[in-house]
């Protein structure tokens, strides 16, 4: 398998980078860590170690030091598609390089032969109450899905650390292999008839997911899916569900809980939610104004919103001080394929006035669009218009960042993670001293 040896190829390198770090110069010090960052949730502590990506303030995320842009441009494309292959992703964020088209399509296989959900998951979401929520469907899933572990089974039977990464990436592509049939059966079951869908072994990743959803006849939704996957497959490792699942997972616990835990990080309203309020929130424009407003009434609109107490979601980012390249992005696939949209019109107006109307109210530091500011939108124009499902979009895309980084911290042997508490007495006591 390609991604076995290029990783086995890697190892010995790495391992030895990693060792130095760890054994000869774990006394140097990177950065000071402030009261502010203690009570304000870690926000900004330099504590984590990946190479998958990086989230550059002043353009966006790299993929293993590549922008979106030039992702998109570098990987290789099923022929008459416009978006890469998503097995071409993965081969990047796991092995650091470019892969050839021959290379994508390896991993594609790899999925396709993987992709068989064993009935008893099927039967277990069936059993759930109709009102249960698509995350929770999603996140029960993938834990009917852990009997299957190949790294619990080999670590039962006993296997040196040197191991751990094999057994890790046997899962991982199992894993990730079943996701988009496991999420699209949830869409089916919740929204239309039940169906259990089955990949079909001549379309690539993203196409199987748009036809699996019922897409197959829209135009241009394969493509997006390919995007939609690839803009959101990770964010570094200090974002909500990345961490929650190298917190689990550094336990040794295998990637099927890991993930599940940070899917259940990613269900909650300051993360993968997020989507869906910013979407709410154009829908509640085009009602107020019967469709495109005036720029004047846009403000107005802005301007109410805040003084009510209430945020305008989809604007300001953690670490981003420009506006998110996974926007532009699909800003740009969206006024290619159906720019005359009232949606997409709004949101494009929005993005004019809205961090003007911020940057005057003074609260916001970045006041540029995020992702979520416009993905909701997309979804929405071909047709997948239940906001609940939107997460599982979201939870299919980011399992491929962090699995990759995964199946990085069991071949590096990097520990449990294990951060110091202080009583608030003690915060108190540094407080005064330094004073």
């Amino acid at each position: 398998m390609i991604l076995h040896e290029k990783l086995a190829a890697q190892l010995p390198e790495q391992r030895e980078r990693y060792r130095k770090l760890a054994k000869e110069n774990a006394e140097v010090v990177v950065a000071n860590v402030t009261v502010g960052q203690i009570v304000g949730g870690m926000r900004d502590i330099k504590s984590l170690l990946t190479d998958v990506s990086f989230v550059d303030p002043a353009e966006g995320i790299r993929f293993r030091g590549m922008t979106i842009p030039e992702t998109l441009a570098a990987l290789p494309k099923p022929d008459g598609a416009d978006l890469p292959y998503v097995g071409g992703l993965f081969y990047l964020l796991l092995i650091g390089e470019v892969p050839t088209k021959e290379q994508a399509l390896e991993v594609e296989a790899e999925w396709v032969k993987r992709s068989d959900v064993p009935k008893h998951v099927f039967d277990t979401l069936r059993a759930m109450p109709k009102e249960t929520h698509p995350m929770t469907l999603f996140s029960l899933a993938v834990q009917a899905l852990q009997p299957q572990s190949e790294f619990a089974r080999r670590y039962q039977e006993g296997m040196t650390k040197d191991e751990y990464w094999e057994p890790a990436l046997e899962d991982t592509l199992n894993l990730t292999a079943k996701l988009p049939v496991v999420a699209a059966f949830i869409y089916n079951l919740k929204y239309r008839d039940g169906q259990e869908p089955k990949i079909d072994p001549d379309l690539d990743y993203g196409a199987n997911f748009a036809r699996m959803l019922g897409m197959e006849d829209q135009k241009g939704y394969a493509d997006l899916s390919r995007l939609y996957i690839i803009i959101h497959s990770d964010h570094e490792s200090g974002n909500a569900s990345a961490h929650a699942t190298h917190l689990a997972a550094s336990t040794l616990s295998d990637i099927y809980y890991a993930f599940s835990a940070g899917m259940n990080a990613l269900a909650g309203p300051l993360h993968g939610l997020a989507n869906q309020e910013c979407l709410g929130w154009l829908l509640g424009v085009r009602d107020q104004f019967g469709g495109v407003p005036t720029k004047e009434q846009l403000r107005q609109y802005a301007w109410e919103t805040l003084e009510s107490g209430k945020v305008i979601p989809g604007y300001g980012h953690a670490v981003l001080r420009v506006p998110d390249p996974r926007f532009t992005a699909q800003m740009e696939f969206a006024k290619e394929h159906f720019a005359d949209d009232t949606l997409v019109q709004i949101a494009d107006m929005v993005f004019e006035i809205v961090p003007q109307v911020l940057k005057e109210q003074g609260k916001a530091k970045n006041p540029a669009p995020n992702v979520d500011a416009i993905s909701g939108t997309l979804q929405y124009f071909y047709g997948v218009k239940e906001f609940d499902f939107y997460t599982v979009l979201f939870g299919v895309s980011r399992a491929l960042g962090v699995t990759a980084n995964y199946v990085w911290a069991r071949a590096l042997g990097q520990p449990i993670e294990r951060p110091k508490s202080l009583t608030m007495k003690m915060l108190e006591d540094v407080v005064a001293t330094a004073k």
